[in-house]
């Protein structure tokens, strides 16, 4: 075994198939994890920490020790609610004959490149290192009430999303919840008191994460829409079973179009961001292409030369946030150095002034 770095890359920037149990073996532990965990994913939650780290640094609160053990926790949180959901799953015997899941990355319990003793090890792993940064957390909040609830929070959703929240159609509100405002508005929380910042912009804060947490969300309703069937036929009810697809296929589209009705707010209601932040406009092809693509049914069989079957609206979505992720980042380290600088800063201050 040796270390493959262009494989950590590469699985960190797309989902990886695999079907030789002698290729998978050959692999680093590292690389094996960020497979397995769908880092490709899971790289939502460096985003999100990532636009809780810049705006934290606008309003002079940012550090880079408790940002970075936060943001490595929470994404090895992620992947570790992952490999449980995995786990579940396969356990459940869902992960059987040819089920979405195991069509679109590599399922180790699935494929026979795990046993179940082994994930569960992986999974202990990856949720003590991940429990280790909550509990750096607390230590350096002094056991803040807030953060022990946002802690808890976290650890609930993380056992129970797989079974029994997503069986009740509560999975997909509870990741807009998540990568959305509670992430971003939770890390800057924990940024704030580390370093005896000012919480008045906190609801701001938590109102700029929404954006991206409906663009999470519109990723994971999506896949759920394309699996509808072979969920429904299982007796999985998520929200796109429980609703029925054409009123899940108008859900998303609302999530996509709120995403630029927010931020068009939060520019030119409270004046929380500046103009520069319109830069996400750069994205609307994808997202008018995946609203479109939302408004007729998913086909039946693979559309003639579709290269990514069975992805369908997910995909669309999913193309669709990583644009906009990318454009949203971009944004707010224009408008973070518009406030920081002090010149720029003189000058926002006379001409875009908070409302």
């Amino acid at each position: 075994m040796h270390i493959n770095f262009p494989m950590w890359r590469k699985a960190s920037w797309q989902l990886i198939k695999m079907d030789s149990k002698k290729e998978w073996d050959a692999l680093d532990f590292i690389s094996k994890w960020l497979i397995a965990t769908r880092s490709a994913v899971t790289l939502v939650t460096v985003y999100s920490c990532i636009i809780s780290g810049l705006l934290a640094w606008r309003d002079g609160i940012f550090s880079w020790i408790p940002f970075l053990v936060l943001t490595l926790g929470l994404f090895v949180a992620h992947g570790t609610n992952n490999i449980l959901n995995d786990y579940t799953d396969y356990s459940r015997g869902l992960d059987k004959d040819n089920y979405f899941r195991t069509q679109y990355g590599v399922h180790p319990l699935a494929q026979g490149f795990w046993t179940k003793p082994q994930q569960l090890r992986w999974f202990f792993i990856s949720g003590v290192l991940a429990t280790l940064a909550g509990v750096y957390a607390l230590l350096n909040t002094n056991f803040n009430p807030v953060v022990i609830g946002l802690f808890a929070f976290g650890a609930v959703t993380l056992l129970a999303y797989t079974y029994p929240f997503k069986y009740w159609g509560l999975g997909e509100l509870a990741i807009f919840l998540i990568w959305g405002p509670i992430l971003i508005g939770g890390v800057y929380y924990v940024l704030a008191l580390i370093n005896d910042g000012s919480l008045q912009n906190l609801w701001h804060v938590v109102l700029a994460g929404i954006p991206y947490g409906l663009g999470v969300a519109s990723i994971n309703v999506g896949k759920h829409i394309d699996k509808l069937d072979d969920d429904k036929a299982r007796g999985v009810g998520t929200f796109p079973v429980r609703v029925g697809e054409a009123f899940a296929r108008r859900v998303d589209q609302a999530a996509i179009i709120l995403i630029y009705v927010i931020i068009t707010y939060l520019v030119f209601v409270p004046r929380y961001f500046t103009p520069v932040m319109l830069i996400v406009f750069m994205a609307i092809k994808p997202a008018i292409n995946a609203v479109k693509l939302l408004n007729k049914p998913r086909p039946s069989q693979t559309p003639p030369g579709y290269p990514a079957w069975p992805v369908w609206f997910s995909g669309s979505a999913f193309f669709h946030n990583r644009q906009f992720g990318g454009w949203l980042i971009l944004g707010l380290i224009l408008d973070t150095l518009l406030h920081v600088i002090p010149f720029t800063a003189e000058w926002i201050s006379r001409f875009w002034p908070p409302a």
